[in-house]
């Protein structure tokens, strides 16, 4: 009988301690995610007309578009332009 209660006290004991450093795993990993940004960056000119959403809007159009819009955005060099900093001619209105 102690040698049962001996292994069921082990692999309490061993369950227990992988419960808690999974916990801890966790408390940690949650704990970092909420990072902010940094204060004092600007903001760029998308996520001041689209205020609304939180990291501006994605210039990628899905749907049909009109060719005056795809000579806009050619004039407005939307194929070259990088992340974040996109010029406001490449939205649709």
């Amino acid at each position: 009988m102690t040698m049962a209660f001996s292994r069921v006290l082990r692999t309490t004991a061993a369950t227990s301690a992988i419960a808690l450093l999974l916990a801890a795993g966790v408390a940690h990993s949650t704990g970092t995610r909420q990072i902010e940004a940094p204060v004092g960056l600007t903001q760029t000119a998308a996520e001041e007309e689209f205020s609304d959403a939180p990291y501006g809007v994605d210039p990628m159009v899905t749907g049909p578009t009109s060719a005056s819009f795809r000579r806009q955005q050619a004039n407005a060099g939307c194929d070259a332009a990088i992340w974040p900093n996109i010029p406001l001619a490449c939205y649709p209105d």
